[in-house]
């Protein structure tokens, strides 16, 4: 936070992310309300996130060729728009399913740019580069405090107005942070001037051959795929498992976010890079213990205290993944990688809402989700048993980046014994 740049960054994507967040949770009530759909909700989940998978690696490319912090404003400009329109048509009662795939669909290509690039933007922001995994875990921590915050005030503004209310909120929150942008200085990125289709071969290519870069993507495309299909079937939850309503729903999503919130922060108070792989294993299997435990519960305080735990794990996986990825990627390809860095983890998210809301409509919610957390607990097992495999190929590239032990202060000694600081 020392870093002027980052400073205003920082407070910019705060109100930015809790507008988003909002709106996320306002839709899936509005979607739920209109149409009684389990089905409906994944689609338009899958259809938010689902351009990912085809979009983010030509972003990717898009982002490693331009100045990024103009795209990036350009970005929040569309998406401002893009909210707007949904408060006018929702608050005038000309919102139909057909407008809102639609919207939806729109804002996942445009999420296939903003989510990279937030990513690609942090090592501009800060002058020194010792500092970058700090302010990895801090991006991670907004994000995460705006899940936490967003859903109850989502849940509050739905039971006292209505869903427009929720979408110009959103609106108006993209004001913050392209002010921020205007006001960053920062030099003009690297470009790379190579065309598409080298641009992308090089780009597979450097991930099919970095052990690490590849096995920590496919870690998060299915910790993703397996976890993240509770979230379009909370208003299912909420509803038809609880007998909830609005603040229902958001005590659910904002017991996850305050899970996520606690994982954030977990790792903001880290020294260092290293022994992040042991923190990934331990999140993917709490994760998919948590969201069994939560398939099972009938009550709903119970529920909500599982959720904590699956949004704890949830972050803990795909934070620590993004920053050793960000840690050992060159800066050449910074933004390709972590394009497929965001396909692997929304795109992955988006497959696995689509078909959690087909089956949940033919074999019900908890089955849904319990078949979801059990293939993960099988899925994260593979993982722990691999670790060290992994860590012999991190090694040397971290010992080549410079990047050390951290030092143990003295009165901490005994808790470093516990958990040592070896990836």
């Amino acid at each position: 936070m020392r870093h002027r740049n980052y400073r205003l960054y920082f407070c910019g994507q705060s109100v930015s992310l809790l507008g988003s967040w909002t709106q996320q949770v306002a839709l899936g009530w509005l979607v739920y309300r209109l149409t009684d759909s389990a089905a409906l909700l994944g689609i338009v989940a899958f259809l938010a996130q689902a351009p990912q998978l085809v979009v983010a690696p030509v972003a990717g490319i898009v982002i490693d060729r331009v100045e990024r912090k103009r795209l990036m404003l350009l970005v929040q400009l569309m998406m401002l728009i893009q909210a707007g329109f949904l408060a006018i048509s929702t608050f005038w009662g000309w919102i139909t399913p057909l407008q809102i795939l639609v919207a939806s669909a729109s804002l996942g290509i445009l999420n296939s740019f903003d989510a990279p690039l937030r990513h690609a933007l942090a090592a501009p922001l800060i002058a020194d580069p010792e500092d970058l995994p700090n302010a990895i875990a801090l991006n991670s921590l907004i994000f995460n405090t705006a899940r936490f915050v967003g859903p109850p005030v989502a849940g509050a503004v739905l039971a006292t107005t209505s869903e427009a209310a929720c979408f110009a909120l959103n609106a108006l929150s993209f004001v913050a942070v392209i002010a921020a942008l205007l006001c960053i200085r920062i030099p003009h990125n690297q470009t790379v001037a190579l065309p598409f289709g080298t641009a992308m071969r090089e780009g597979v290519e450097f991930v099919r051959n970095s052990l690490p870069v590849s096995k920590l993507l496919i870690q998060v495309a299915l910790l993703n795929f397996l976890a993240a299909s509770y979230v379009p079937l909370m208003p299912v939850f909420a509803r038809d498992v609880f007998h909830g309503g609005p603040n229902t729903l958001g005590m659910l999503l904002g017991s996850a976010g305050a899970g996520a919130l606690c994982a954030s922060l977990n790792l903001v108070m880290r020294r260092s890079v290293r022994g992040l792989t042991g923190e990934i294993a331990g999140g993917n299997l709490l994760a998919a213990l948590a969201l069994i435990g939560f398939t099972l519960s009938d009550t709903l305080w119970l529920g909500a205290g599982l959720l904590f735990l699956v949004g704890f794990g949830v972050i803990t996986g795909n934070a620590s993944s993004n920053t050793v990825l960000q840690t050992i990627l060159p800066e050449g390809l910074r933004g390709r990688v972590l394009a497929l860095y965001t396909a692997a983890n929304l795109g992955a998210a988006a497959i696995g809402s689509l078909l959690a809301g087909i089956l949940s409509d033919h074999v019900g919610a908890k089955t849904t989700e319990l078949a979801a957390g059990a293939a993960l607990l099988l899925a994260s097992l593979h993982f722990r048993l691999g670790l060290e495999f992994l860590r012999m190929h991190l090694r040397p590239i971290y010992a080549a980046l410079g990047i050390r032990h951290p030092v143990v202060p003295e009165g901490e000694a005994g808790a470093a014994t516990r958990k040592p600081w070896i990836s």
